[in-house]
C-alpha cells in the first residue's frame, strides 16, 4: 500500500490494547500527525504527505476501525469510538514512535479526534490545523434544513444499531461513489487509485460499523464532552489554524467560531470542495506549511 500513494514512508501496524493502528511513517524533522476523515483511509493525504515529509516525519494512520485499522465493536454509550478514545489511540500511536509532542493536521472526522487531543492532552500537541470542520457542540447548534438536507447522513448513522448497518450492506460500492461525487467540486479529485482504496475498506462489515458508530458518538457522548470543556472554560491551548470551502458562505465563518474555543486562531478558504487535500493539494500546502512551519 505505501509504494503508490506514500513513496519512501514505511508501513506498520501497531497495537494498542484493545485497537490495532495501521499507520504510515515518513520523511524527516518535528513530527506531524495526518488524521482523515469519511469515508477515507490515510490515503486521503496522498497527495499532500510527500511533500509535508520534506519538513516533517509524517505520520498518517488510519483511524480506530477504518482502513486497516481495528478496534472492538460499538458499546451503547458509544465509547469504544468516541472522539476521547480515538484521541486517546492516536497519542499511544505517537508515543510508540517516539514522539512526545507534535502538531497534529486533520480533516472531518479525524479534526473531530484531533481537537479532542488538543483539549484532552495539550502538553501533546503544538499546534492544530482543522480541514472543513468545527467542533462538534457548534455543529450542532448551527444544523438547520440546508445541513440536514445536504448532510443527511449525520441523522441517519447516529440511529440505533443496526438500521443504518443493515441499510449500508444493501449496495455499499454505490453508496460510497454517491458520497464521494457529492462531497466534491472537482470531479477527478479522487484518483482512480484512490477510489479503489476506499472501496476496499468500506466493503468490510467492521468497517462500515465503526464509521457508524463513529457518528453515533457524535451525537452522543462527543457531544457531552464538548459541553463539559464549555461549562468548564476549557480552550484551545495551542495555535489554530482553519480551512473551509470558498463556497461556505455561513456567518459567522469558521474562524471565527474557533475562537470560542482557541485563544490563537487564524482561517482561509480554499477554492474546491470538502476534500481539500485531495482536490486542492497545492493550495492547502500554501496555507499550511507556513502556519506548520512556525509553529510545529
Amino acid at each position: 500500500m505505501s509504494a503508490p500513494f506514500f513513496p519512501g514512508f514505511e508501513a506498520r501496524s501497531i497495537e494498542l490494547g484493545d485497537a490495532r493502528i495501521h499507520v504510515e511513517v515518513g520523511g524527516s524533522g518535528p513530527p506531524l500527525l495526518l488524521l482523515h476523515g469519511y469515508p477515507q483511509t490515510h490515503v486521503a493525504w496522498h497527495r499532500v504527505a510527500p511533500v509535508l515529509a520534506r519538513h516533517f516525519t509524517v505520520v498518517a494512520p488510519d483511524l480506530r476501525g477504518y482502513g486497516d485499522s481495528a478496534g472492538p465493536a460499538g458499546d451503547p454509550l458509544h465509547l469504544n469510538h468516541c472522539k476521547r478514545t480515538l484521541a486517546a489511540d492516536k497519542l499511544a500511536l505517537m508515543r510508540a514512535l517516539g514522539f512526545e509532542r507534535f502538531a497534529v493536521m486533520a480533516h472531518d472526522r479525524g479534526a473531530r479526534v484531533g481537537y479532542r487531543l488538543a483539549l484532552d492532552t495539550p502538553e501533546a500537541v503544538r499546534c492544530f490545523v482543522s480541514l472543513t470542520v468545527i467542533p462538534t457542540e457548534e455543529m450542532w447548534k448551527r444544523a438547520g434544513m440546508a445541513f440536514g438536507l445536504k448532510a443527511f447522513h449525520w441523522y441517519l448513522f447516529a440511529q440505533p444499531f443496526d438500521l443504518p448497518e443493515r441499510m449500508l450492506r444493501a449496495d455499499p460500492a454505490y453508496y460510497l461513489d454517491w458520497t464521494l461525487r457529492n462531497m466534491v467540486q472537482k470531479v477527478d479529485a479522487v484518483t482512480p487509485e484512490a477510489l479503489a482504496e476506499y472501496h476496499r475498506a468500506f466493503a468490510k462489515e467492521s468497517v462500515r460499523h465503526a464509521m457508524l458508530e463513529d457518528y453515533r458518538a457524535a451525537a452522543s457522548i462527543d457531544l457531552q464532552h464538548d459541553h463539559e470543556d464549555l461549562a468548564a472554560g476549557r480552550r484551545l491551548a495551542c495555535p489554530v489554524q482553519v480551512l473551509w470551502s470558498a463556497s461556505n458562505t455561513a456567518r459567522p465563518d469558521p474562524a471565527e467560531v474557533w475562537k470560542t474555543w482557541a485563544d490563537t486562531v487564524e482561517g482561509g478558504t480554499v477554492d474546491c470542495g470538502h476534500l481539500m487535500a485531495e482536490e486542492a493539494p497545492d493550495e492547502v500546502l500554501a496555507h499550511v506549511l507556513p502556519f506548520l512551519r512556525r509553529h510545529a
